[in-house]
């Protein structure tokens, strides 16, 4: 039986390594070994980064939110707790959009939403005491 030495196949694997690694600085770019190291460490960066950026992206969604809210005399949290209360289902990407748009409007809106659904239970907490 003759012997297999993976002619294509170990071309196929080191060409798409290479291609890959292709934009490299330097060594890392060309010799399969260097470029191999720098494609598995650029992929556990990749990995990390993804899920990095899904909180950053909540992150400036709360601020933005946080700042348009405050304009209208209402904290974060309230506004937030408001929302719950009143059975509104949007999310904070949703709600950093209308907060960022040039129209005012449906923000306020929601924000007199969340209000009146605040005195509501403060109302009813004031009643059973």
């Amino acid at each position: 039986m003759p012997r297999a030495k993976r002619g294509p196949k170990r071309a196929q694997r080191r060409k798409k390594v290479l291609k890959l690694s292709s934009g490299f600085f330097g060594v890392k770019s060309n010799a399969y070994r260097m470029a191999k190291q720098a494609v598995e460490r650029a992929g556990k960066f990749a990995t990390r980064d993804r899920r990095a950026k899904k909180r950053q992206f909540r992150s400036l969604w709360i601020v933005r939110i946080n700042a348009a809210v405050h304009e209208h005399g209402l904290s974060y949290n309230r506004f937030i707790q408001g929302l719950k209360l009143a059975g509104c289902a949007l999310d904070r990407k949703v709600l950093a959009e209308l907060a960022a748009a040039e129209d005012r409007k449906p923000f306020a809106n929601l924000v007199d939403l969340a209000r009146q659904a605040l005195d509501r239970t403060s109302g009813a907490t004031a009643a059973r005491t």
